[in-house]
């Protein structure tokens, strides 16, 4: 059985996890409003990989007796200035999730859950490889948009890689 404490925190990342889900969906919509289909694929499959984690830990909190609660989630913003801005976002948000996630680890450290400290372990190697993914992309898509023709270039290798990986 899981702590109140630890499943309420829990349940609080799941909200930020699906949040995280919609803010890239929201970005999806973005970058095809301004047909950067690349771009958009790309965000898509991060929306969903990000509702995958929250699925995750909300099956972790029932495998633990825990109930989940979804709390509320705001509406992640629906435009930004230029590609590069919307990508900027998205690695500040991945540093925020990390910050989260480590929270919480530190919080089942303290509580000695073993089953969760195994969990967030493998959410805390995830997130080294989303920040390390996003910050590349924010570094390519700089060098990109001093040329109109760098920013579809960078589109296109989005659009052909294999987003399921």
């Amino acid at each position: 059985m899981i702590s109140k404490k630890l499943a309420k925190a829990i349940n609080e990342q799941i909200a930020k996890e699906i949040y995280s889900s919609n803010l890239y969906l929201s970005m999806a919509g973005y970058y095809h409003s301004i047909s950067l289909n690349g771009m958009a694929n790309w965000m898509r499959a991060q929306s969903t990989e990000e509702l995958e984690h929250a699925y995750k830990l909300f099956d972790f909190l029932l495998d633990r007796g825990g109930v989940p609660v979804i709390g509320k989630i705001d509406s992640p913003p629906n435009h930004w200035e230029t590609p590069l801005e919307g990508f900027q976002v998205a690695y500040e948000h991945e540093q925020k999730i990390t910050e989260s996630i480590n929270k919480l680890a530190r919080l089942a450290q303290k509580e000695k859950d073993l089953p969760l400290e195994v969990l967030l372990h493998w959410f805390i190697s995830e997130q080294v490889e989303e920040e390390a993914t996003v910050s590349e992309l924010v570094d390519r898509l700089k060098l990109a948009s001093d040329s109109p023709g760098g920013v579809f270039i960078f589109d296109n290798e989005l659009r052909a890689k294999n987003i399921t990986e």
